[in-house]
């Protein structure tokens, strides 16, 4: 694979290897558990299906950028491989724990794990509250992939010399996504009480740690502390990977608000009914007079809201500039991290496979 780029289906292929042969394990360790349990293994396993493998995408790209630069030549390793797919399961923990929080009912096109267990409660016959246990159950299921997610980094980076830089780099990113999702859902309740001119700063910084870091940033970062990098060019990567993860969580904002549900796999307008307090929301909020503003924050966090109000809500937003202004912001954003490549002592090849990858995450549909 010396000098090659690996397309999106290797990179997928080579992930989905290694998550089967630790799920084998997995499975093979927890006999003794007995048939209950080996149905939330089973849950686990399912949640790791499909998605477009972004982290572990960016995972490489940074081992690569890092170990064919200049004269250096690095065959790619299970530990490598075995690190992106570690990022796979952490980010299906965070989705599990996220659709909980939301009150999703559905991920990818399919059940939600949380309504997954639900209907798996109900179908086996068993009592009590299907939607409580289903609750419960992905709670423990969410903890349950967090901790096998760090078995997997472990067992693959314990013989790596400078494992403990992957460590650290591995415990900042489970940080910072777990206070982001904290600050995410303290602000629908905390914007009521904060000046609107602040609230575009405070959702900014929701992206920042809740998405942009662990989506794009610190992939880039674990995959170039693998190959071990410098500090220069671990600088570069966070130059370029920041910008990109704040422009791929907009796009998901405008997504979650505009996305078409056959594409996204989600309700149109889910973010409306869940009461995120996005960027398009606090763009949306500055621009309109007191009466308007209440009716828009009376509506938005409404569970209940029909196809029509979410239609008028799309339409308070898009009439009110945010929209266009969501979309000038990715776009700065993506440059921004354009001109962070520039010059970097990083592989060239590398470099045009981040930035088709940047494009990517930030031009899409869902």
């Amino acid at each position: 694979m010396l000098g090659v780029v690996p397309s999106p289906t290797l990179v997928s292929d080579a992930v989905a290897a290694r998550l089967r042969l630790f799920l084998d394990r997995m499975r093979s360790e927890s006999g003794g558990y007995g048939p209950d349990a080996a149905g939330l293994i089973d849950s686990a396993a399912d949640t790791l299906v499909g998605g477009k493998r972004l982290r572990a995408r960016f995972c490489h790209a940074g081992w690569e950028s890092v170990a064919r630069f200049g004269d250096r030549r690095v065959e790619d390793s299970s530990v490598l491989w075995d690190v992106c797919a570690a990022l796979e399961i952490f980010q299906s923990a965070a989705l599990v724990h996220d659709d909980l929080i939301d009150n999703s009912d559905t991920r990818r096109g399919r059940p939600a794990a949380h309504r997954a267990l639900e209907s798996a409660h109900r179908d086996s016959g068993w009592r009590g509250d299907a939607a409580a246990f289903g609750r419960s159950s992905a709670i423990l299921l969410g903890d349950l992939l967090v901790a096998w997610s760090d078995d997997l980094l472990e067992d693959a980076i314990a013989s790596l010399p400078h494992a403990a830089a992957v460590r650290r780099e591995y415990g900042r990113m489970r940080r910072d996504v777990t206070i982001g999702q904290f600050l995410d859902i303290a602000e629908e309740s905390a914007w009521s009480v904060h000046a609107t001119d602040s609230h575009v700063e405070r959702a900014l910084r929701v992206v920042s740690f809740k998405s942009a870091r662990y989506s794009i940033e610190q992939p880039l970062i674990l995959g170039a502390a693998i190959a071990d990098a410098d500090e220069g060019q671990l600088a570069a990567l966070r130059r370029f990977g920041h910008p990109v993860g704040m422009a791929f969580q907009l796009r998901d904002d405008v997504l979650g608000v505009f996305g078409d549900a056959a594409v996204t796999g989600k309700p149109a307008g889910d973010d409306l009914r869940e009461g995120k307090r996005t960027v398009l929301v606090a763009l949306t909020r500055q621009t309109l007079d007191a009466s308007a503003r209440n009716l828009f924050d009376e509506m938005l966090g409404d569970p209940e809201l029909t196809a029509q109000q979410v239609q008028f809500l799309q339409a308070t937003i898009a009439g009110s500039g945010a929209l266009e202004r969501v979309e000038s912001m990715i776009d700065d954003y993506a440059k921004e991290a354009d001109r962070a490549l520039t010059g970097a002592h990083l592989d060239d090849a590398a470099v045009g496979a981040m930035r088709d990858l940047a494009r990517a995450a930030t031009v899409r549909s869902a």
